[in-house]
C-alpha cells in the first residue's frame, strides 16, 4: 500500500523531544496506519479499524498486561 501521500499525525501526547511517538494516517476507510515518528520513512504497520478501537480503548482504560 502506498502511503506516501497518507495525512500523517502525531499523539497529542508528545513532548517534541524525540521521545517513544507515533503517528497514524487518517482518511483510509477501513485502515489504520501507523508509523515511528522518528522514522518518516521507515515502515507502517496497518490495522483494521475493529481492531483499532478497541486497542485504543484498552489503553485508556489500563487494561493491557505490561
Amino acid at each position: 500500500m502506498d502511503l506516501s501521500t497518507a495525512d500523517w499525525r502525531k499523539s497529542s501526547y508528545s513532548n517534541g523531544g524525540g521521545g517513544n511517538c507515533l503517528e497514524v494516517a487518517d482518511g483510509l476507510p477501513g485502515l489504520i496506519p501507523v508509523r515511528d515518528s522518528k522514522l518518516t520513512d521507515g515502515p507502517a504497520l496497518t490495522f483494521p479499524t475493529t481492531a483499532w478501537a478497541p486497542f485504543v480503548t484498552a489503553l485508556a482504560k489500563g487494561d493491557l498486561p505490561t
